[in-house]
Order: structure tokens, then C-alpha cells, then sequence
């Protein structure tokens, strides 16, 4: 039997409260990287603390302790990691510029770019004023997926950093605890698990249950320790019977067993809908052996010894995960059938499969050893990787929470394998099309694909790709290339990115052209109607027209002339007062739909809301919020104003003078039938001729009263419409919704609170 090696603890060292004996520990962590990297500048780790120290010596933690110990713990960590000198020292650092006076200069100075740019990138933006929170918190998210895109280990601190801030979250209000134990399940675990940083991933998920799901993680936590001495014997007895089979078969090996995490159990149980105590395979036993060759003779041996469950074993050796990861997995029925996995794996794989990108930086610094040769590498080896930083370029200057959704669906939610006819496998996310898959494999044959080849049938190209299709791309050079039709299935913020690019490239190209075609041929009408050429020629005439063609000057007119998406009748009908079209009638309905909502609402004394055991008290609906039947609603008691009825999530009645004075209410619906009630809509879309008109169209085949309305169009060829509109309920409210989504070129509609 080999030596066990020293496994990857990820533990936090135990520092007294005061910030004098964090040099203990800066002193161990420097003994740990000259043990791993004997070459590694230990001195800049020495000079990288005591900058920190000095920073943070007037600042503490929540929890009354000094600030220095939070990214000392991070130090350890990176060295526990055996992580470089230079991230090392970042780490340390890493709260320096955001918290203290000293600059990105500074740093840069005493410790070289390297360090500097480190630093920068898990920096927060808090120099910059941003309308909300959440605009914010994207910003600074976007701001490291870039940095990452350059340096890996960037992200790598951020996770240590996030590590550290959820071990000590007891600290925080409960409503940040919520806040940050969210964003940890959302971006950070997924982020670890997709650089194959499973020690850190698995840890992170279990603290974000604990405080997003007190009571499941309390409930697994006392079931598992409830048989948990019956468990390790049943663990122990397996793993006995495979060493004495490991040792008969000559194989030297290393056999440990494992329960499984508590998230792992909570998803299980919430996906399959089981009890704790419905659920057989808790834990893992797992074989570490020196060759690949004795992987799979050991998983013949495990196969004869219990029985494999069927469409359960997983061979990620031949076919890695995308996050480098390889391992044989197999689920096999034991002889009291009771189910558990086996895992079988070498040395170094294991070490891959705890640290992921982290075991890259393990050992290496010193002669010969470059961090950027370090980046290329990881991005040869993770595709996503590779995608990322395109994606980075593509979208560098765009919306940052559309970056934000672009990473979350392209990166995090990545779970289609296709594999290519060479058997290079592609890794796509759920909802992908040979497009999707032509445009990861190259942009110009994303662009010239003509027809697509999946499993040896011809299929259509919006055709959605399965796990373990074989997808050919036919291309032809000849070809025109995208059209718009191809962003309406598309799911990859990467393909459409690019098609977005190609069209209006293409479009550039021809537009001055267009223009003057749309010149001449409302020139030409003007004169065929004996109009005055010097008026509707020019651009005052147009001016309040623009917005009802989704236009931003009269260029932009002649140019939907020129593209035929515009007729001249219909435009010279609009500014000429002889004939009116629809859009000239808007205001006049909306008039028309507001005067009768009020003539309503003068008949009806509560707005189908009454209080219990209550009577002859004003009821209003609050304007912020529009609450409509079949939302959870509440009462809150002004003063002079009678009742004011607001949707339970509206964040107007959260503070806690409010809370105070909120009161139960109740929709009464045997008053209903004759009421309408507004509901504020946010419609984001593509920019372009008769979205309105579509809009307004559907509103108006359901009968639903349009009360105000407004379109904005921005610079990125996105249109922004606000609408108020009558409906009868909640359930009314959501057939409108679903009718709108149908609309070509919508992306979001979401219910306002103001």
C-alpha cells in the first residue's frame, strides 16, 4: 500500500483576537509555500502582510475581530491551495485599495503589476454611483469575469474570499446573510464547480443551505448524525472487502469513504421528492490507484464483487467533464440492497478533482515559470474558458446585466455535450441549435452554415441538440450569411452576439445607399400628389412622428422607405391632416379608456378589498405597487388617508415603522365581476417597426384597456415601453403577459413596482 498523501484540508487556522499573533500564522504560511515552491519570492508575502496589517490596523470584522485576520485566512488558504507567491500576496492585499487610502499605484509600485492587477480585479466598484443595488452587484460581477478572463487567479481569491466571508456569516443581519447566501448558490458555487474546485464548491453550497434553508439543513444534519455510527460501519465493512480484493489483485491503492454533502441530499431529496430515509445512496466509497490501466481493472473487479445499477456508470477518464475532471463512476447495489457509487480514479486525477485550475499554480513557480503561459494553458484544456473570454470581448461594453444573463445561461448552465464528427465534444446550454453549436466552433462557420447533419440526418438548423449527438455542419462560402430569423431560436449570447455583429456590419454597408432609394421615392410621391416639396422634405415636419416608426431622424425614415418596411402612404397619411391613421388616435382611446375606468370606479365604494370586522373606513389601492386580485395583499393604516392596500412584496412597506401599523386584508370576490384594476407593465424589445402596433394589436384582441403608454428606443437598437393597462385579475394579468411574449423581437416583460 502506497503512503497516504496529505489531504486538502481547506480548514481555517485558529487565531487568537488580536491582530499581533497573525504573524504566527504568516510565518506558518510562508514555511508552507517554501516547502512547495522553494523558489518563490517568500519576501513579497512578508512585505505584502505588514502593508496590510498597517492599512487594516483601525478596522474590525462584525464579529469584534482585528480586519487583518480576514485576509490572512485567505493567505492560508491560497497556501493550503499551493497557490504562487504573487496571488498569495494579492490576497493579502486584496481589501487594500477598496478599504484603505492606498491606490492601485500604490501597489503596483511596491509589488508589480502582476500583484496590482490581481488586486484590481476582485476590487469592488464603489467609487461609482448606480441607480440600484442590483445594477451594482453586476458591475462588480462583470468587473471580475473580465479580469478572469485574463488571469484565472483572479477568481480563484474571489472564491477564497467568498469561502472565508460564508464561514464567518453568523456575524451578519439576517437579511445580508440572505442576500449573500444567494449570490453564493447563484454565481459562486456554480463558478467553483466549473473551474473543477470541488473542496471549495461543496463547501460553499452546504453554508448558503444553512442560512437560505435553516430547517432542511438542520433536519439532514441531525438525520445523518442520528446513523452515522451505523453508516461508517457500513462504509467501513465495504471499504475492508475492497482492500482485501485490492491486495489479492496485486493493485496498490488508497480506499476512503464518504458521506455526501448536505446540498448534494437536499437536491436529491427535493428533485426525487424523497424523505432523508427514502434515500440509499448517501455516500461514496472512492479507490485512488497509480495507473489509468488499474482504474478500469479495479472497476472489473467492483462489477463482479456487487451488482452495477443499470444506465449508472459514468466513464469521465475516455470523456472528461468540460471542467477537466476524470473519474470512472459506477452505482452498485450492495448485499443488503442498499444502492452506493464507487468512484475509481490516479493520484493525479484526484488532485485535479478537488483543486481543479488551483493545481495548476501547485509547484511550479520559480525557473521557467510564467503566469501568463499558466492562462493559455488552462484555456487550451477548458473550452467554456476559451468561450468566456469571447464573450468578454463581444459584450465588453454592452448592458451589464445582460453580460450577467449572457454568463449565467452560456457558462454556468452549460450541461449539452455534442460531439463533433471527429469526436471533439462541444459543450453547449440547455436549448442549443447546430447555429449555437457552428458559431462555438468558429465564428465564419457559424456565419456561412447553410444546413446542419445530426446523427446522419439532415435536420433543420433551429433543430435544439441533445447530450451525445454527433452534429456536421454543412457551409457554403457563398452563402449571405445570418439573417435576423436566426436570433429568434439561437440560445447563445455567443451566436447572437455575433449575428448581431455580422448584421450590422452588412447593414452599414447599405444603408447609405437605402437612404437615398427612401429619398427619392418619397420625393417621388410628394410630387405625385402635389405636395409641397420643401415641407415634407423637411425634418420639423416629421419631428412628432418619429417615435410612432420607431425612428430617431428622418434618415432613419428614408431608410425604412428604402427597405420597404415603411410605405409612403402610410407615412404621408400620418403628417398629412387630411387622414389619420391609428397611431393618431392613441391619445383619444386613451382618453377615451381612462374616463370610463373612472366613471367605474365612482360606483364602487371598497375596490373589492374589505377589512375583517370593519366597516366605513376609506380603502385605496396604493399607486406603487397596483395590487390585483389574486395577490397576497396587506393593509397599511395612514393617517387621515383611511386604508391604504399594498401587494405583501412590495418593498414600500418594509420599514419598521410600517410593519407596525400593516393590518390584514382581504379580497372580496363577490364584488369583482365589474371592476378593473391597473396592472404597470416594463416591455424590453428589439427596436423595430410596429412593435408598438403588435403590442397595442394583442392588448386590444383581449379587450384589455391600454391607459397610458410609453416607448423609449436606445443606442444599442433596444426599445423600452411602459404600459399601464385594466385588467380583471392576476390570472387575466398573466394570459396578457404570455400573449405579449409571443410578439416577435420581445426579451422581458416584468410587472413594475414603483
Amino acid at each position: 500500500m502506497p503512503e497516504a498523501k496529505e489531504p486538502v484540508i481547506l480548514s481555517p487556522e485558529k487565531i487568537p483576537q488580536h491582530a499581533d499573533d497573525t504573524d504566527v500564522l504568516v510565518d506558518k504560511i510562508i514555511g508552507m509555500v517554501k516547502g512547495y515552491s522553494p523558489n518563490a519570492n517568500t519576501d513579497m508575502i512578508y512585505v505584502a502582510y505588514k502593508l496590510a496589517k498597517s492599512a487594516h490596523s483601525h478596522q474590525f470584522r462584525r464579529s469584534g475581530a482585528p480586519y487583518i485576520e480576514h485576509p490572512v485566512q485567505l493567505a492560508y488558504i491560497a497556501a493550503q491551495l499551493s497557490l504562487d507567491a504573487t496571488a498569495i500576496s494579492a490576497a493579502l492585499l486584496h481589501d487594500v485599495v477598496e478599504d484603505t487610502p492606498y491606490t492601485y499605484e500604490n501597489i503596483e509600485t511596491i509589488f508589480g503589476k502582476s500583484v496590482a492587477e490581481l488586486v484590481d480585479g476582485v476590487t469592488k466598484l464603489r467609487k461609482i454611483k448606480y441607480n440600484t443595488r442590483e445594477e451594482q452587484q453586476v458591475e462588480n460581477l462583470r468587473k471580475m469575469f473580465l479580469a478572469m478572463a485574463k488571469d484565472i487567479r483572479v477568481v480563484i481569491i474571489k472564491l477564497i474570499d467568498r469561502l472565508h466571508n460564508m464561514r464567518t456569516l453568523n456575524f451578519m443581519p439576517r437579511a445580508k446573510q440572505l442576500l449573500i447566501s444567494k449570490e453564493t448558490l447563484d454565481v459562486y458555487a456554480p463558478l467553483a464547480h466549473r473551474l473543477g474546485m470541488s473542496k471549495i464548491k461543496i463547501e460553499l453550497e452546504d453554508l448558503a443551505l444553512k442560512y437560505l434553508d435553516p430547517v432542511a439543513y438542520e433536519e439532514i444534519r441531525q438525520s445523518i448524525n442520528q446513523k452515522k455510527d451505523e453508516r461508517e460501519k457500513y462504509i467501513r465493512d465495504i471499504m475492508d472487502v475492497l482492500r482485501e480484493k485490492l491486495d489479492q489483485m496485486n493493485i496498490k491503492s488508497q480506499v476512503t469513504g464518504r458521506a455526501k454533502h448536505f446540498y448534494s441530499i437536499f437536491r436529491k431529496m427535493y428533485t426525487q421528492n424523497k424523505t432523508i430515509d427514502e434515500l440509499y445512496d448517501l455516500f461514496a466509497v472512492r479507490i485512488i490507484v497509480d495507473t489509468v490501466a488499474d482504474c478500469y481493472a479495479v472497476l472489473g473487479m467492483v462489477h463482479d464483487l456487487y451488482t452495477p445499477v443499470p444506465m449508472r456508470f459514468k466513464d469521465y477518464i475516455a470523456m472528461p467533464k468540460p471542467n477537466m475532471y476524470q473519474s470512472l463512476h459506477t452505482s452498485v447495489i450492495g448485499e443488503d440492497g442498499n444502492t452506493f457509487e464507487i468512484q475509481i480514479r490516479t493520484e493525479e486525477m484526484d488532485e485535479l478533482a478537488e483543486l481543479g485550475v488551483a493545481a495548476h499554480w501547485r509547484y511550479k513557480e520559480g525557473k521557467g515559470y510564467s503566469a501568463k503561459a499558466e492562462q493559455k494553458e488552462i484555456g487550451e484544456k477548458l473550452q467554456w474558458l476559451r468561450e468566456f473570454i469571447s464573450l468578454s470581448d463581444d459584450i465588453k461594453d454592452g448592458d451589464a446585466k445582460e453580460y450577467y444573463d449572457s454568463i449565467s445561461r452560456d457558462i454556468f448552465e452549460a450541461n449539452v455535450y455534442v460531439l463533433t464528427p471527429q469526436g471533439k465534444i462541444v459543450e453547449l446550454p440547455n436549448g442549443s441549435t447546430p447555429v449555437d453549436f457552428a458559431y462555438r466552433i468558429h465564428t465564419e462557420v457559424g456565419h456561412h452554415t447553410v444546413g446542419a447533419i445530426v446523427n446522419n440526418v439532415m435536420v433543420p438548423i433551429d433543430t435544439k441538440l441533445n447530450t451525445g449527438d454527433v452534429c456536421e455542419i454543412k457551409t457554403n462560402k457563398q452563402s449571405a450569411g445570418p439573417s435576423e430569423d436566426w436570433l429568434k431560436f439561437v440560445r447563445t449570447a455567443g451566436a447572437r452576439n455575433k449575428i448581431r455583429t455580422f448584421l450590422a456590419k452588412k447593414e452599414a454597408e447599405t444603408k447609405k445607399d437605402t437612404i437615398e432609394d427612401g429619398k427619392k421615392i418619397l420625393k417621388d410621391e410628394i410630387k405625385k400628389r402635389g405636395l409641397d416639396e420643401k415641407k415634407f422634405l423637411d425634418p420639423e415636419t416629421y419631428k412628432t412622428y418619429l417615435g410612432a416608426f420607431g425612428a430617431r431622424s428622418l434618415d432613419d425614415i428614408f431608410y425604412f422607405i428604402g427597405k420597404k418596411n415603411l410605405s409612403v402612404a402610410t407615412l404621408l397619411e400620418k403628417v398629412n391632416p387630411k387622414k389619420t391613421g391609428f397611431f393618431d388616435n392613441l391619445s383619444k382611446i386613451l382618453q377615451r379608456n381612462n374616463e370610463q375606468k373612472e366613471k367605474l370606479e365612482k360606483t364602487t365604494s371598497n375596490n373589492g378589498v374589505v377589512v375583517k370586522g370593519v366597516s366605513g373606513l376609506k380603502i385605496q389601492l396604493s399607486k406603487c405597487c397596483n395590487p390585483i386580485p389574486g395577490d397576497q395583499i396587506t393593509g397599511y393604516v395612514s393617517q387621515g388617508q383611511g386604508i391604504k392596500v399594498h401587494r405583501v412584496d412590495c418593498p414600500n412597506i418594509k420599514q419598521k415603522e410600517i410593519q407596525s401599523r400593516l393590518i390584514d386584508v382581504y379580497w372580496d370576490f363577490a364584488s369583482l365581476s365589474n371592476l378593473k384594476f391597473d396592472a404597470d407593465l416594463q416591455i424590453d424589445g428589439l427596436d423595430r417597426t410596429n412593435l408598438l402596433n403588435d403590442i397595442i394589436t394583442v392588448l386590444g384582441q383581449m379587450k384589455i384597456n391600454i391607459l397610458n403608454i410609453h416607448a423609449d428606443a436606445s443606442d444599442d437598437g433596444r426599445a423600452l415601453i411602459k404600459l399601464k393597462i385594466g385588467v380583471d385579475d392576476a390570472e387575466h394579468l398573466n394570459r396578457a403577459i404570455a400573449n405579449l411574449e409571443r410578439i416577435q423581437g420581445i426579451y422581458d416583460i416584468k410587472r413594475v413596482i414603483h
